[in-house]
């Protein structure tokens, strides 16, 4: 199996740098263009004008790749270890997956369309992938409690449930505070709405 093959643990790690990569390399071009400001722009804001909607788009579909990659070794991982233990169900296991490549799909669709460009589909895509991707990193949580003390050590499991807590606090004013919102330009003046 793949997950048993040594040296896949790289793509974890190229899923974060490539990713950070993405955001940083955008976000530098867009600063130096002058087409945002400097102070904490959002993700999206940072590619949606041409140099760096194109950089942006390319790097962030890697990345949907990339993290398509990373769950399925993970999926096998649990898979190969749930021989031995049958710590969880696998359909469990397998419906995580599947939210996990919808949260990937939804990371495609945010860098395939542009936020200004086409907004209601920008949007329904960010929504997809922090809505799946919080989904998603409950369920390795919990997952990885099951496979307590014999595949992961308990401190793991508190830091992925508390990367899941903040996650999904910080989902639900992100929905809130959206809906309130409709941006059709990046730029505003303090008398706008």
């Amino acid at each position: 199996m793949l997950c048993c093959m040594p040296g896949v643990a790289f793509v974890p790690a190229l899923l974060v740098s490539w990713s950070s990569a993405a955001f940083i390399i955008s976000y530098v071009i867009a600063v130096l263009a002058g087409h945002v400001e400097p102070l904490v722009p959002y993700i999206s804001d940072t590619g949606t004008k041409p140099p760096e909607s194109g950089i942006f788009g390319f790097m962030i579909n890697i990345s949907a790749l990339l993290g398509v990659i990373t769950m399925y070794i993970r999926y096998l991982l649990i898979e190969k270890q749930n021989q031995s233990s049958h710590f969880v169900r696998s359909s469990c296991n397998r419906f995580s997956l599947c939210i996990g490549l919808m949260g990937c799909t939804g990371m495609g669709i945010v860098a395939s369309f542009q936020e200004l460009s086409v907004p209601s589909v920008h949007d329904i895509g960010a929504l997809v992938a922090f809505g799946s991707g919080v989904v998603y990193i409950t369920l390795q949580s919990i997952i990885s409690y099951k496979s307590c003390p014999q595949w992961n050590t308990y401190f793991v499991c508190h830091v992925r449930m508390a990367i899941s807590v903040i996650s999904c606090v910080a989902f639900f004013p992100m929905i809130v505070f959206a809906s309130r919102i409709s941006i059709t330009k990046i730029d505003w003046t303090p008398g706008e709405k």
